[in-house]
């Protein structure tokens, strides 16, 4: 008997979402399994759902897959950076939060570097896939869309400040200056994501002629802002920081746009 096709799980919408400011493929933009979001950050537990429902059809197995040796310490170097930061977690300390050898970190990868490489470009993959399949494309309009994707960031804030912080932010502010490796992987991770901003802000900007400031500018300062705060949240250890510069966010860009802050 022929085998039955693998079953993938979609995120589903009352309504097409409106991917115009990405120009994706013909068959849509790359999905997340809801195990990858929450392995990601545990506050996407917490993100409103109420327009979109996660469907699975009940043919897929039950069991679940193991994941392999690089799988689990691609995760622990996401967990344990965010935690302790890359200098400070060792290669025994990733082996052991992995439930690995030593002999299996080197198999997989030539060197601490190299796993921080690899745990940076894990990041921009999985980061993608979540903002992809993210509710914040749903507005038809491009500024609401703006604004949408700032509350989507701000909702990702928990009380759990290694739980929403940035991995590559972390990893290239300790080694800018001694990986070079390091530091482009996580730059391609930060600026890929601000590119993808692009057309939203574009679009908003010319649907209320706003013509001294270029979009992938604010795109940037977006993730700056954002840094910052999960700076002073990790400073202060309070969450409330990050979720504050957030709101000036919001407040910038209504003014740029001469709209009234939204709430």
């Amino acid at each position: 008997m022929a085998a039955q096709p693998k079953q993938r799980m979609l995120i589903h919408s009352d309504q097409a979402l409106p991917f115009t400011s990405m120009d994706w493929p013909t068959m849509g933009p790359p999905r997340a399994s809801m195990k990858a979001l929450h392995r990601l950050n545990p506050a996407f537990d917490y993100i409103p759902t109420g327009r979109y429902v996660v469907s699975m059809s009940s043919r897929i197995p039950s069991v679940p897959n193991k994941p392999n040796a690089r799988t689990r310490l691609l995760d622990a170097a996401t967990k344990l950076v965010r935690e302790k930061g890359f200098t400070a977690t060792s290669v025994d300390d990733l082996c052991a939060a992995a439930g690995v050898t030593k002999g299996a970190f080197f198999h997989h990868f030539e060197s601490k570097e190299a796993l921080g490489v690899a745990a940076a470009n894990n990041w921009a993959e999985t980061t993608s896939a979540l903002f992809a399949d993210a509710p914040y494309h749903l507005p038809a309009d491009p500024l609401d869309r703006v604004f949408a994707y700032l509350d989507f960031r701000r909702d990702l804030v928990s009380d759990e400040i290694a739980g929403f912080t940035c991995l590559v932010g972390t990893m290239v502010q300790e080694v800018h200056g001694t990986s070079p490796a390091i530091r482009n992987a996580c730059k391609a991770s930060i600026f890929g994501h601000s590119q993808s901003l692009v057309p939203d802000i574009a679009a908003a900007f010319a649907a209320h002629n706003v013509q001294d400031v270029e979009p992938i500018d604010l795109a940037l300062h977006f993730q700056a802002v954002l840094q910052g705060g999960f700076i002073l949240s990790k400073a202060s250890g309070d969450p409330a920081h990050t979720r504050t510069s957030v709101a000036h966010l919001k407040a910038y860009v209504a003014m740029l746009c001469g709209v009234p802050k939204p709430n």
